[in-house]
């Protein structure tokens, strides 16, 4: 499985595109990624890197940040950030409320945080990742074209 695995990775990052093309895509779904609007993530990152003229294989992976592992700690992390830019609300939710169907109990008190430190967070990582893509898929292009040796 693990040969399978890094035979995958390494098509996704050998994507058809220049560096900026490939770190708009990336850098769109990581935005995404950051936002709460589980299911709808991949088709807003592709529909972002189409806007931004980005690969739109590699937004779909970028929006991969948020995972069933991820979802919670970043969501945390970005009420948390709301919190700290629009001034104290209601307590982070309890298990009970962290179901769906009553997540929209909170109303807006919790939502705005939430929302505003998710755009400010998926702004702020989509800029590291848009830059360090760039740098990082410019730097493998140019080992391409001139190898050492």
């Amino acid at each position: 499985m693990r040969p399978r695995l890094i035979k995958k990775l390494r098509w996704l990052w050998q994507q058809d595109g220049s560096p900026g093309h490939r770190a708009r895509g990336l850098a769109a779904g990581v935005f995404t990624g950051c936002l709460p609007f589980f299911g709808l993530q991949i088709v807003l990152g592709v529909a972002l890197a189409a806007a931004f003229r980005g690969n739109r294989i590699l937004a779909a992976a970028g929006t991969w940040i948020s995972n069933p592992l991820t979802t919670l700690p970043i969501c945390w992390l970005n009420y948390q950030l709301g919190v700290l830019l629009i001034g104290p609300g209601p307590a982070w939710p309890g298990q009970a409320e962290l179901q769906l169907e009553r997540l929209g109990d909170l109303g807006w008190a919790f939502s705005s945080r939430l929302l505003l430190g998710s755009l400010v967070m998926g702004v702020l990582a989509a800029a590291v990742v848009g830059v360090g893509g760039w740098r990082w898929f410019h730097h493998r292009e140019r080992q391409q074209r001139f190898p050492k040796g």
